[in-house]
This record gives C-alpha cells, sequence and structure tokens, in this order.
C-alpha cells in the first residue's frame, strides 16, 4: 500500500481538497440559516441544530482523514531509503506534524514524483 501511487496521491491531496469542501460547506450552511431568517430575525433552533449535525460529521471524518494520511506520510518516510542517510527524516516527520496537509502534499511532490525510479543494473 506504501508504493501505490494512487493511495500516495489520494492522502497527499484529500486534506486539503476536503478542507476546501468544509469552506464550502460552512458557507453554505450559513447561507441556508440567513437566508431562511423569520421577520424577527430569530432562526428556528432545528434548522441550527439539524445542519450542524451534519457539519459536525463532515468535520470528524477529514479530521480522520488528515490523521491518516499524517500517519501513512510518517510511515513512508521512515521507509524510505533515501533518508536515513541524513537528518531529512527528522525535518520531514516534523514538517508533517506542523504543516499538516501542505507537508504531505511537498513530500508527495519533492520526494515521490520527482524522484525517477532507478531501474536494477545488470553487471554482466
Amino acid at each position: 500500500m506504501l508504493q501505490s501511487k494512487f493511495w500516495q496521491a489520494f492522502f497527499a491531496l484529500a486534506p486539503l481538497i476536503s478542507f476546501v469542501l468544509i469552506f464550502m460547506g460552512y458557507a453554505i450552511f450559513l447561507y441556508s440559516i440567513l437566508s431562511n431568517l423569520p421577520e424577527g430575525g430569530e432562526p428556528e433552533p432545528m434548522a441550527i441544530f439539524g445542519g450542524l449535525g451534519f457539519f459536525m460529521i463532515i468535520v470528524f471524518s477529514v479530521v480522520l482523514l488528515s490523521l491518516a494520511s499524517l500517519v501513512f506520510y510518517i510511515v513512508h518516510a521512515a521507509n524510505n531509503p533515501n533518508l536515513r542517510e541524513n537528518n531529512l527524516l527528522l525535518i520531514w516527520i516534523l514538517l508533517f506534524i506542523f504543516a499538516s496537509g501542505v507537508g504531505q502534499l511537498i513530500y508527495w511532490i519533492i520526494e515521490i514524483l520527482n524522484k525517477q525510479e532507478i531501474p536494477a543494473s545488470d553487471n554482466t
């Protein structure tokens, strides 16, 4: 699973895409509440809490997706033989932790996409 290009791309792009989708969902949630305000200005409590429950489920799923991406890329970096000779492994792991989402995307671009696979040479 660590060497699958699909999962590498998914765990690099999904946290950022879902983060954008959360903001879009939040904007739709606010618009739906503000557009259905009655004359008095107070929205119905069920309208707020019904939408808020759905929004919290989406936020919880994005948090789980981000944690899965963090674990996936920490394990991938730990198994990467190119990072074992120097302190790059520590730097990448700190980048994953402190720049979550963006750090995984940068690692995917620099360490996975830009690295050419070196074919095994025949010594004949």
